[in-house]
């Protein structure tokens, strides 16, 4: 289920991260585009299907690169589809909201003319914990979890009012996990301080 207004083209959806499931079920609820860590292009089977939804890749230890990657990041923002990234930068155990890196928000930091910034709550409810892909638990063994689970996952995605703009990307990803946490905070989720 989706609720809120629909993420429109210039939208950079800024989205909790609790599991791989986020991936299909934000890109269903919204129709975005994903910013993704540069070491998913290093498994072909896995980069191909990233490439189906027009994945733009960072290297967050390339340091040397970050203007071409925000100036990529700027570029997407002006195609015909919202661009979504996860700020927590990894999942997490589905029941605690991790801090934000707010330099995952520096392209956006004023956000260019035309763009829009929107926290987006990926919700789970009762079931996050089960869905949560905590420390230690290896990729196969969670998809193997996850899908081997009977029944159906009930999942909300929250569209949440767009933030004001800043110049400051500290005060946008601080502003961004106060409204995800205020969102998840009826489903249990525990917010880390930013």
């Amino acid at each position: 289920r989706c609720d809120g207004h629909p993420a429109t083209p210039g939208t950079l959806l800024v989205a909790n991260h609790a599991s791989w499931l986020d991936i299909p079920v934000l890109t269903a609820a919204t129709g975005c585009a994903l910013v993704s860590k540069a070491e998913l292009a290093g498994h072909p089977l896995m980069r191909w299907f990233a490439d189906q939804n027009d994945t733009l890749y960072v290297d967050r230890a390339d340091r040397r690169s970050i203007h071409a990657q925000a100036a990529a990041l700027i570029e997407a923002l002006r195609g015909d589809k919202p661009i979504a990234l996860f700020p927590e930068g990894t999942v997490g155990d589905g029941v605690r909201l991790l801090p934000f890196k707010p330099s995952l928000l520096s392209a956006v930091a004023p956000p260019p003319e035309g763009t829009v910034i929107r926290p987006a709550a990926i919700d789970y409810g009762h079931f996050a914990r089960k869905i949560g892909w905590g420390t230690g638990e290896a990729g196969v063994a969670n998809f193997l979890r996850v899908m081997g689970r009977k029944g159906r996952i009930a999942v909300t995605v929250h569209l949440l009012p767009a933030l004001p703009p800043s110049p400051d990307r500290k005060e946008l990803a601080r502003s961004a996990h106060d409204a995800i946490a205020a969102a998840l905070a009826p489903s249990g989720v525990a917010p880390a301080r930013v």
